[in-house]
Formats: C-alpha cells, structure tokens, sequence
C-alpha cells in the first residue's frame, strides 16, 4: 500500500512541477521579449543589414534606385517569413515555448561560444561546468561546516562562542561579492599572492595537473567570498534548528531510556531535522547553478552567471530564455527528488505515502 502510494505521490507531484515548468517558460519568453519588442528590434536590425549589404554590393551598384529598393524589400519579406516573424507575436511565443520545452534553443542575436558558435546549447554547455565546479563546491563546503558546527553550539548552548556566532550571524546579510572586493584588494592588488579573478593562468599551462593547480589557485578567492558571506548565519541557523528538535517530546524519551549522547544526537535530533537542511542545501545549489552573476562578474569567472550579465545587457533574448529554461528544469526535477528525499529520511512522510 505504501509503495504504491509512493508512486501515485511522484507521479502527481512530477506532473504538478511540469506545469509550472512550463508557465515559467512562458512567461519568462513574454517578458524577455517584451511583449514582442525585442522582435520589433530584431525587424528593424535585419532590414538595416539587408539594405546595407546589397548597397555595398559592387553587383547592386547601377542597379535602379526603386528596382533594388523593390528587392531589398522582397529580400526582406523572405528572410521575415523565413523566421517566423511575420506571424503575430502569440503566436510565435507558443513556437518558442514549444522549442524550449524541447531544449532546441536556437541561436544567440549577438553572444558567441569560444568557439565563435551561435548556437544558445553550445553557448550554455561551455559555461555551466564552470559555474557547476564553483558553486556547487561552495554549497558542499558550507553545508558540511554549518551542520557540524551547528550541532557543536547547539551541544555548548549560552557558551562564548555560540554567543559570538549569534553576534557575528548579521554579517551574512553581506553578499558574497562584496567580500570578494574586499578579498581581492588584500590578496591580489596588496599582497600579490593570488590572482584577480578569471578560471586560469595566461597562457594556461599544457600540463595537465599544472592546469588543475591553476584552476584551483582562481578558485580560492570567490569560493572564500561565498564560503565567509554564509559562514555565521549557515551554523546559527542549523544550531537553532538543532536545540528546537532536541526540546521534543521523544527526544526527552529517549534520554530518559539512557540512550547515548552521540546516538540522541544523530538518531533523535539531526535526522527529523534534516528536511529542511537539505531542502535549503538544494534550491541553494540549484540557485548557484544559475549563476552568481554579480559573483562570477567580479572576479571575471566564465561560468553562467557572466553569460547571464552579458546577455541581458545585449538583450540577447534566445540566451536569456535558454538560461531560463535550464534552470527551471533543474529546479523541477531537484524539487521532485527532494520530495522522494523526504520519505527516505523522514518515517512521518512514509505514512503519508501509505494513505
């Protein structure tokens, strides 16, 4: 009965998210467009490189005046129709729903890949890894240290140094790259000892491991800045997540039984307290995957969230839906592994699936 409650439960709920999914991807593509402007801009930018083209042709040049406007124009109507331009901007922002659903996201107005490609795919693959290798060891490094010692100041409650991490947790209102100037005047501009930013050396070294040691090297200074901004406010969080659970009912029980301090703590108050943890870990890591813009911008990280900044600034509509469109795909389906998480580590959620 349980499991198949189970099943009935994840089907529900991934049909659920995909409807969101897709809501978002539609009204991400009419707000980026603008209601059809930015498709306006790109008529008007097509008709300019048209007419100059076939102005500057040597072929065009004793060509009548109203015969090559009458070919510019003809050109012009093709190349509209050619794109789907001339049908009304309804309709076409169902044809780019439909083509960002199935993740053919066609191709950049003016954003290239290193690789000179325009393809919005390409575009993205080249500089998610980037953003994936940063962030997500950031959120490792931060969720490991706040649980730890969380459960450390939640076991030395009122002492010096929980009163100080209470003190200290307003810092964390900071955002990472704000710490991250202050990181890179200290340890780049006075004490040269690290880089400015960027993912490696100029030229970046042939050897592999050299190359590894370098990437690692510009890693230090925007995985510090994340890790310090989250620092205080992640372990004073988990501490008071931690002392609420251990003021339960069952776990006042199970101290009475004699059960041993190491075992209360693991068995009867980090355990039901993990939901929420993880859930915080997760839409935290999914949110880094999109892409710290200001973060990568600042130390000049060639991840996601720089490509992100440029296309905005370019209004470069076809990146800033397909960054959209994989990053709501990701949080659908983290959401939806969370919830399975769920009846894993918490016995009330497997009672449920059994209803």
């Amino acid at each position: 009965m349980a499991i198949k409650g189970f099943v009935k439960f994840a089907v529900k709920r991934g049909i659920t998210l995909y409807l969101v999914v897709l809501l978002s991807i539609y009204i991400t593509i009419v707000v980026a467009n603008m209601g059809g402007m930015i498709d306006n801009f790109i008529k008007s930018q097509l008709l300019f490189d048209i007419t100059y083209q076939f102005k500057r042709d040597p072929e065009y040049k004793d060509l009548p005046a109203n015969e090559l406007d009458k070919l510019i124009k003809e050109t012009y109507k093709l190349e509209i129709k050619r794109r789907g331009l001339d049908k009304p901007f309804y309709i076409r922002s169902l044809v780019y729903m439909k083509d960002a659903i199935t993740l053919d996201l066609g191709r950049a107005l003016y954003l290239t890949s290193d690789t000179g490609s325009r393809s919005v795919r390409l575009i993205i693959l080249e500089r998610l890894p980037q953003t994936v290798m940063l962030f997500t060891t950031a959120m490792i490094i931060n969720f490991l240290t706040h649980i730890f010692i969380g459960l450390y100041l939640s076991r030395h409650y009122g002492g010096k140094l929980d009163k100080l991490f209470i003190a200290l947790a307003p810092t964390s209102v900071v955002p990472g790259w704000f710490y991250g100037i202050f990181l890179i005047l200290i340890f780049a501009s006075w004490l040269h000892i690290l880089p400015y930013g960027g993912l490696v050396d100029v030229p970046p070294p042939k050897d592999p491991t050299l190359y590894t040691l370098s990437v690692l090297k510009h890693m230090i200074l925007p995985l510090a800045s994340w890790v310090i901004s989250g620092f205080f406010l992640g372990c004073y969080s988990n501490r008071t997540f931690f002392l609420i659970f251990s003021t339960e009912d069952y776990v006042e029980a199970a101290r009475a039984k004699g059960v041993p301090p190491r075992q209360l703590e693991i068995r009867y108050i980090l355990r039901p307290s993990l939901p929420p943890i993880i859930t915080g870990f997760a839409l935290g890591l999914i949110g880094s995957w999109g892409g710290a813009i200001i973060t990568e911008t600042v130390f000049n990280w060639p991840g996601l969230g720089k490509v992100t900044y440029q296309a905005i600034n370019a209004f470069d509509t076809p990146v800033l839906v397909g960054v959209t469109v994989i990053y709501a795909y990701l949080l659908a389906a983290t959401v939806w592994i969370l919830d399975m998480i769920y009846g894993i580590i918490d016995p009330r959620i497997k009672v449920m699936y059994g209803r």
